[in-house]
């Protein structure tokens, strides 16, 4: 009999998302419900285990994890892309990397979910409402608002079709966004210090990399807008966190709206916490019932496939 270890099952729920009983009793479930502490600690924890099912970036399997997982066989990733995996060091030990398939909508719904609860002061409100009071704040409205994106890729596209919805002028940049892919979707690309200054609304769609470490520091916060919002459901190391904490704690800008991290889960005493004009969420941006759904239903069938013989959804560095 193999084991199968799911990690991070943050809610308790991964077990009632798939039909993880077809798996029986050829292999042995267990999943664990909070994140590792320590690189030591997932070491000790999962040593002895065939099959491993990770939830997207939560725990990160360096070459110094894998080398101390001498029974793993298979890793399996929801999504085909985890920058938390090192797959070459994986590949040299034998190691199967698979992946899932992912729907492209959630993040998308939730940025705006931020959006609108920053223009409207929703969290706020709602804590008075519940405290006894009534009408503390004087929210902004979008329409005729600037709204920023950086990175006009599938999720930066989706905003930018519902910012045109609550017809905001919307303009983009990237790396490698051109002219022309901004005016198909009725967008204007702009220079990265245009974006930054002009935004009303700045939201991060870009992928995590070595490129985009630090990608919106000092300089970039620095020309904001003071009423300007940054809303950031992409990976947390993309922007400078000491940075964003200064400008948020002096006021430089009006807000920000936060789903991710430089740590996850964010530590109870972190600084972002204490912040009134930080609408924070934990890395909701994916976790729907139909994404987890989609996750756990695949995985179920890359876990068969490999058993069989034939895995599917490798991904590889070749």
């Amino acid at each position: 009999m193999k084991r199968l270890a799911i990690l991070d099952d943050y809610q308790n729920v991964a077990l009632a998302m798939a039909d993880w009983e077809s798996l029986r009793p050829e292999v042995e479930l267990q999943a664990f419900h909070i994140a590792f502490a320590t690189e030591d600690e997932a070491a000790e924890l999962l040593r002895g285990f065939e099959i491993v099912v990770a939830m997207r970036e939560r725990t990160a399997f360096r070459q110094t994890l894998l080398e101390r997982l001498p029974k793993l066989k298979l890793l399996v990733t929801t999504g085909m892309r985890n920058a938390s995996i090192d797959v070459k060091a994986a590949n040299e030990r034998g190691i199967v990397v698979a992946g899932t398939n992912s729907l492209p909508h959630p993040t998308a719904e939730l940025t705006w979910g931020l959006i609108l609860a920053l223009a409207r002061s929703i969290p706020h409100e709602d804590a008075g409402m519940h405290s006894g009071k009534w009408q503390t704040t004087v929210g902004i409205g979008l329409h005729g608002r600037v709204l920023g994106i950086l990175g006009l890729g599938k999720l930066g596209s989706q905003v930018a079709v519902i910012g045109k919805a609550f017809q905001m002028e919307v303009i983009a940049w990237s790396e490698n966004l051109t002219g022309e892919r901004a005016s198909s979707l009725g967008v204007q690309r702009v220079d990265k210090e245009e974006l930054f200054r002009r935004s009303d609304f700045l939201t991060i769609h870009t992928i995590w990399s070595k490129r985009t470490r630090g990608l919106v520091g000092t300089a970039e916060l620095s020309v904001m807008k003071p009423t300007a919002y940054l809303i950031n459901t992409s990976r947390g190391p993309i922007v400078d966190e000491r940075a964003l904490i200064s400008v948020l704690e002096n006021r430089k800008i009006a807000g920000a709206a936060l789903d991710v991290y430089d740590q996850e889960p964010l530590p109870a005493d972190h600084p972002l916490r204490r912040m009134d004009n930080a609408v924070l969420t934990p890395h909701l941006g994916y976790v729907t019932a139909e994404n987890y759904r989609l996750f756990y239903g695949e995985a179920v069938e890359d876990v068969r496939a490999f058993l069989a013989g034939n895995p599917i959804r490798v991904i590889s560095t070749a």
